[in-house]
């Protein structure tokens, strides 16, 4: 039996954008045989721009459904995934959270590099990804032979778990998904690390999502954390400064640190 991980940029949402080229092309051309007057021909020019447009979006959406493709050359999700895991070291018994789990790809790798703890993800699972689900992560666990793991209905912004309840807290690609202050939704899961525990958050990073992350580094260690950074992952430490550019990942970095 093989984990299946499915891909962050699920078919069905390629499919979607290819849906809306040909729909959007499909009214243009109708358009343009149905009127000749000035008001059609705006309509249909409009409407080309959206069918090109969508056929751009279309093509960025399969390069980067092969980027990440687990079984694919690149493997790229692999890569931050195995990259993310190595940096989280639990004691002998400890917790370790990961928030927005998925497929479950980072809570597994976590649990593989520490035996012997625990490991809880949690995910909303919404059906903009509604290859991902509870029963998929437990089959991948499952795949994957490890023990110790569990998963759970959550949600990222009101975290069901007291004060310094986990060691460790991990995270790959989900606070930027969600629209609000994504700088509070970090301190809701910080909220959750015991005094000396460590976090190892991956996202998009980027001033336009989440404001001056520096400043926000910087309130952390005025808040008394005794580590915390931002490393930045586009420079070959998961992705080339090329690739960042073409995904628009160019803010993509690592924030890790110890409460």
């Amino acid at each position: 039996m093989r984990p299946d991980y499915k891909n962050w940029m699920p078919k069905g949402m390629i499919y979607s954008f290819l849906a809306a080229a040909v729909g959007c092309g499909a009214a243009a051309l109708a358009a343009g045989l149905l009127t000749d007057s000035l008001p059609g021909t705006v309509l249909t020019g409009c409407l080309a721009v959206l069918a090109m447009a969508f056929c751009g979006v279309t093509l960025w959406a399969f390069l980067l459904h092969r980027a990440f493709d687990y079984r694919g050359r690149r493997r790229m999700a692999q890569q931050i995934i195995e990259g993310t895991a190595a940096m989280v070291k639990l004691p002998e018994g400890g917790k370790c959270l990961d928030v927005g789990c998925g497929s479950g790809a980072l809570a597994i790798a976590v649990a593989k590099r520490n035996p012997g703890a625990e490991v809880i993800g949690i995910d909303r699972w919404g059906k903009e990804y509604a290859s991902f689900s509870r029963s998929l992560c437990a089959e991948n666990a499952r795949a994957e032979g490890v023990s110790g793991i569990s998963f759970r209905q959550g949600d990222a912004t009101h975290l069901d778990f007291p004060e310094e309840t986990f060691d460790a807290v991990v995270s790959n690609y989900v606070y930027h998904n969600i629209p609000g202050n994504r700088q509070q939704y970090l301190l809701e899961t910080l909220r959750t690390l015991k005094k000396g525990g460590t976090f190892v958050l991956h996202d998009i990073f980027s001033r336009a999502k989440y404001g001056d992350m520096q400043a926000f580094v910087r309130k952390l260690k005025e808040m008394g954390y005794q580590e915390a950074e931002l490393i930045d992952t586009t420079d070959g430490r998961f992705m080339t400064r090329f690739e960042a550019v073409w995904m628009t990942l160019s803010g993509s970095a690592l924030l890790v640190g110890k409460k």
